[in-house]
């Protein structure tokens, strides 16, 4: 284990923080698996005045829980220490909480941080999903494009078979026009491997 510089900061990812076109410049993504922690459609809100499309819109976005035994991919950030308070910003219903040291195991086998985060939902938004708060489609492209980026198609195999929620938490159907303000642009290939994969776990659609 390394120690920080005074401006730096290390968190993981494992949402759309995992995909790097949602992250500032300079930032470096390091793939691994976590341990002791298990990912769940269960962070319910409604998006702020002045976010665009989603201000005012209710919506479901991931979060984690504790879990003994459990292992989930994404990636460790390192990102300087001035892009904190834009970051906190961003997962403004999320908590920063502190890692064990011996949680991550990176891919690559580097030395890792010893002070590291993730963002976990705070209390009063960790309710599961629902026809009010559904999952969008356009966030779940983006992170699914992120785990796609990181290990191709085992990679979103793994993004599917190891979060909880996809049969009881529906998913709006908004590719076409994207309320999430981080949507990005898919290929029509990966558009529908992201597809069939979500009919495996039973994913409910809807349109408003």
């Amino acid at each position: 284990m390394t120690d920080l510089s005074q401006d730096q900061i290390c968190y993981f990812g494992y949402g759309s923080l995992v995909n790097e076109e949602t992250l500032p410049a300079g930032t470096t993504v390091i793939a691994g698996e976590l341990s002791g922690w298990k990912r769940e459609w269960r962070g319910c809100s409604k998006g702020k005045q002045g976010n665009g499309k989603m201000a005012g819109v209710g919506v479901c976005a991931l979060g984690v829980r504790a879990e003994e035994g459990s292992t989930i991919r994404g990636a460790m950030v390192l990102d300087n220490k001035a892009n904190l308070p834009a970051l906190d910003k961003r997962e403004w219903h999320y908590s920063r909480k502190a890692l064990e040291t011996a949680a991550f195991a990176p891919d690559c086998g580097r030395d890792m941080p010893a002070d590291t985060f993730l963002y976990q939902v705070q209390p009063q938004f960790a309710h599961w999903g629902n026809e009010d708060h559904p999952i969008l489609q356009s966030y779940v492209d983006c992170v699914m494009a992120g785990f796609h980026r990181l290990w191709g198609e085992e990679g979103l195999k793994h993004f599917v078979d190891t979060t909880d929620g996809w049969k009881h938490v529906p998913v709006l159907q908004d590719r076409a026009d994207p309320i999430y303000p981080r949507a990005v642009v898919l290929s029509e290939n990966l558009m529908g491997t992201i597809d069939d994969l979500l009919k495996t776990v039973g994913v409910q659609y809807i349109n408003r």
